[in-house]
């Protein structure tokens, strides 16, 4: 009985009307935040596959965990059943917690499942996003004109059929990840072409079952490429399909070393204290900030650098043995910190390579393919029967495949490589369309639901935007406040200024930017999500 009460809670849309307000494309976390915060505008959420969760159910390997710790990801009228386990999340809790976010606001009914965005068009006037003020006057107007034609298909092959329905506002919530892989360039003769084995993007290792990875990699001489968050949990299944009789040992080729951290604590003290109160904010530099606040972090930057940095680098040096290995990064800790390169490392990983299940090699000049294996520039040659490239994915290449022209050509910043979005929500020259999920932080989750939030009081015209030029300064300024706090400033992460980023959006909806309970909570607690509920 309750199994058959659940199938009917979560019975999704099967049409839409040919002219909606607003559209959400992605059923990620973004795109459930803006279900639930514009559900009073009856959306409709297209979603290419077949269930919710984006990233956690289609790009996730089976030890997948949560980076951040439980209760600092969860939505601020949603929280997790079991938010006192310290342990991070799995793909698969997470996927379970989003399912029930959607049992509790009831939001199925907006979801059209198999429902893949084509392409979009563009019904309003060619000159449109040329104006001074973004759409024409400020503000997102949902008058009952259609802006946006969305084509969706639906059915698989020869069924395939593609509909096309208008909108008011759009709403792009496709994410950063999967779907679209990375792929390095090779001169000709030097690429995967060349190579004996099996090369395959961590794209494809996630859709593999369990008992099919296993299979895959037990017994073969494995090359992981990359050593960010996705090459460290796939070489740590690797390593973990190799023990036993006839193990072979997995080979991490790392270009670009990064910081990684085993918890949430340095030295016994809660990593929040150095990046996430406002006092800890204070000696960082933030968009927009005037000549006075400049000249201060001017002043800190070397206390930031000797200081915090360093204290938090002898910590991980100490515990990790990165030293030993040759992963010790030579740069401070605070600028992959200040570009979300941070990685946490699953547990006992270390363990892994101490038993000579994993090996690192470096390949700072880069490396190509042979016959045998990889080639680095140097001359080093690594046999391996399996190549496994984990380097990233083209998010960005997603919206481009939609969009039409000129808007295309607009979508990414050519010298910073990012999107200029207003509140890390709003392009500037795209008119009456929003964009989450695009800037990252210690919890997207919450990045993502204050600014559905913020975007929610767009659409019922609490504020009206600045003036489209004044818009591209403040992104540009945002820009070069990243670039000078980082040398990988081409993520828009705000990690280092996530307080001050939740208070501009808090002051455009006249909601309060202070909002602990006491002056010395406000200096020196922590923020998180749940100092953001609403009032």
């Amino acid at each position: 009985m309750a199994h058959h009460q659940q199938a009917a809670a979560r019975s999704t849309r099967q049409w839409a009307p040919a002219s909606s307000r607003v559209a959400i494309i992605g059923g990620g976390i973004s795109g459930l935040a803006a279900a639930r915060k514009l559900a009073a505008h009856d959306p409709v959420l297209f979603e290419a596959t077949p269930s919710i969760g984006g990233v956690w159910k289609n790009c996730s390997y089976r030890t997948t965990r949560l980076q951040t710790p439980r209760p600092d990801y969860e939505f601020t009228d949603y929280s997790w059943s079991n938010r006192d386990d310290p342990s991070f999340p799995t793909h698969a809790e997470i996927v379970d917690y989003l399912e029930g976010y959607a049992d509790a606001f009831g939001l199925w009914r907006y979801i059209m499942l198999g429902a893949r965005v084509v392409g979009v068009r563009f019904l309003g006037a060619p000159d449109a996003a040329f104006t001074d003020l973004w759409s024409g006057s400020g503000k997102a107007q949902l008058d009952g004109k259609p802006m946006w034609e969305v084509g969706v298909e639906t059915g698989t092959g020869d069924s395939a059929t593609v509909q096309w329905y208008k909108f008011e506002f759009v709403v792009m919530c496709t994410g950063k990840y999967g779907d679209v892989p990375r792929m390095p360039v090779f001169p000709k003769g030097k690429g995967p072409e060349v190579f004996k084995g099996q090369v395959m993007h961590s794209l494809d290792y996630c859709k593999l079952s369990e008992p099919e990875t296993v299979e895959l990699m037990r017994g073969k001489k494995v090359v992981v490429v990359g050593f960010k968050k996705s090459a460290i949990d796939l070489a740590n299944e690797c390593a973990q399909a190799n023990q036993g009789e006839g193990g072979q040992p997995c080979t991490m080729l790392v270009r670009t070393l990064h910081w990684v951290v085993p918890s949430y604590s340095i030295w016994g003290l809660p990593f929040f204290l150095f990046y996430s109160t406002r006092f800890s904010q204070l000696f960082y530099e933030r968009p927009n900030q005037g000549f006075f606040r400049s000249l201060v972090c001017g002043l800190m930057s070397p206390l930031q650098r000797a200081g915090v940095s360093k204290f938090i680098e002898s910590y991980l040096s100490f515990k990790l043995p990165l030293g030993r290995y040759g992963l010790r990064p030579d740069h401070p800790f605070v600028e992959d910190y200040a570009s979300c390169q941070m990685a946490i490392l699953p547990e006992a990983f270390f363990d892994m390579a101490d038993r000579g299940l994993v090996r690192f090699q470096r390949a700072p000049d880069g490396w190509c393919f042979s016959e045998t294996g990889v080639v680095l520039d140097d001359g080093t040659r690594v046999d391996a029967d399996l190549v496994f490239l984990a380097t990233g994915f083209e998010g960005k290449d997603k919206l481009r495949s939609v969009l039409p022209d000129p808007f295309r050509s607009l979508l990414v910043n050519k010298e910073s490589s990012m999107m200029p979005l207003y509140r890390g929500t709003i392009h500037p020259r795209i008119p009456n369309m929003a964009f989450v999920g695009y800037v990252e932080s210690v919890s997207n989750l919450h990045t993502s639901e204050l600014r559905c939030r913020w975007l929610a009081g767009l659409l019922e015209g609490r504020f009206a935007l600045p003036s489209v030029g004044e818009m591209m300064a403040h992104v540009e300024d945002e820009a070069e406040a990243m670039k000078r706090t980082t040398r990988f400033y081409r993520r828009h992460c705000i990690s280092v200024y996530s307080i001050h980023d939740s208070d501009g959006m808090c002051a455009d909806l006249g909601s309060a930017t202070l909002r602990k309970r006491n002056c010395f909570a406000e200096l020196f607690a922590p923020y998180n999500n749940q100092d953001y509920k609403e009032q």
